[in-house]
């Protein structure tokens, strides 16, 4: 049965002068301490802004820091080479973020003379600045009354008007873009932005919200009609494809073979181990990996071997199951494997200065 139309809340002013005062006193004092909110480098914003998409906070504070320490500048990253730039990506994911960071990068120089432009149309015609990131750029670097919506926003929507609104559609987008520019501050946009922000990453979570600790709970309409658990609606779920794959550590004391992946497809350009996807009884390929370790073949060549215990790792909706084994090379094969071109022989010292797979990270970690 279709949902009926969802139309958008009316907010009457005394509602949104109430929303507005009492959220924006307890982000003041209830703001997490995080490093690049004590910056108002345009640059350190902006990359704190695309490593956080579909990151953890945790997870950023660290890379945000390296990449910097790395590439302080707008400038330093667009003249970086590539290989680098992924390098100090790697492990985040998602790398078309960083490859997009690095075009905008580019851009930025030729057109801007290396400084972010304040200005959101010019913005939004960089590489990788979408709704959310021109709006949060705009509004938190240089004070513009921007909006912004990302999953935080549109979860405290949902609870705060009891928005049953199907994720990401066309209904979605308009109703909560209608009240993020409804209900902005416009004379603190950036501060206003990361309070709703906020509030759903730290108090109106997916699960177990605390309402106790929510400065609007009184003006929450989910909370009143006890149906903060059900809200907002949860997307439609992607079907689990099951994988199977094989990786080898495959060294010799000159160092460990590598592959790098085409051009194209997923991960593009990263450095992997050797990895082949076994088949499956029923059940067609997922493609991720290839079904052999290449060309030329590596099974005769290894000498030794030590098998880590199967593991699981997780792409999208994809779980595979990993099977990492840690072989041994006589350096002269090694090396003549290497001259094929089917794949590079990196001293083990060398490796964290390359943009591996997670994958690939996870499997040397492990031995």
């Amino acid at each position: 049965m279709a949902r009926p139309e969802v139309h958008p809340p009316k907010l009457d002013d005394a509602l949104v002068a109430r929303l507005r005062s009492e959220l924006l006193a307890w982000y003041a004092g209830a703001a997490r301490d995080l490093p690049w909110r004590r910056t108002r480098d345009p640059f350190a914003i902006w990359l704190s802004e695309v490593m956080l998409q579909q990151t953890r906070v945790e997870a950023v504070v660290g890379y945000w820091q390296r990449f910097l320490d790395a590439l302080p500048t707008i400038e330093a990253l667009a003249a970086a080479d590539e290989d680098q730039v992924l390098a100090l990506w790697s492990g985040l994911g998602y790398y078309r973020r960083a490859r997009a960071l690095q075009a905008a990068a580019q851009r930025v120089v030729a057109l801007h003379g290396g400084r972010l432009p304040a200005d959101p149309a010019a913005l939004a015609d960089l590489p990788g600045f979408g709704p959310y990131t021109t709006g949060a750029v705009a509004s938190i670097a240089f004070g513009l009354a921007e909006p912004l919506v990302d999953g935080n926003v549109a979860r405290v929507f949902a609870r705060w008007f009891e928005l049953e609104l199907e994720p990401h559609g066309g209904p979605w987008r308009r109703t909560n873009w209608g009240l993020a520019r409804a209900l902005l501050v416009a004379d603190q946009p950036g501060a206003w932005n990361q309070a709703l922000m906020e509030l759903g990453a730290t108090v109106c979570t997916p699960r177990s919200p605390r309402c106790g600790a929510c400065p609007v709970a009184s003006d929450c309409r989910a909370r009143a009609a006890g149906r903060t658990a059900e809200l907002p609606l949860p997307p439609k779920k992607r079907a689990v494809v099951e994988v199977h794959v094989e990786a080898l550590l495959a060294e010799s004391p000159a160092g460990v073979l590598l592959v790098r992946r085409p051009p194209g497809g997923r991960n593009p350009g990263l450095f992997e181990l050797p990895t082949r996807e076994l088949a499956a009884p029923g059940r067609p390929p997922a493609g991720l990996w290839p079904g052999d370790f290449g060309t030329p073949k590596l099974e005769p060549h290894w000498e030794a071997a030590d098998e880590a215990s199967p593991f699981r790792h997780a792409i999208t909706h994809h779980r595979i199951r990993v099977e990492a084994r840690r072989v041994g090379l006589k350096p002269a094969v090694a090396r003549r494997l290497a001259a094929s071109s089917a794949y590079d022989l990196v001293p083990r010292e060398r490796l964290e200065s390359l943009p591996l797979s997670g994958l690939t990270a996870k499997i040397i970690a492990a031995f």
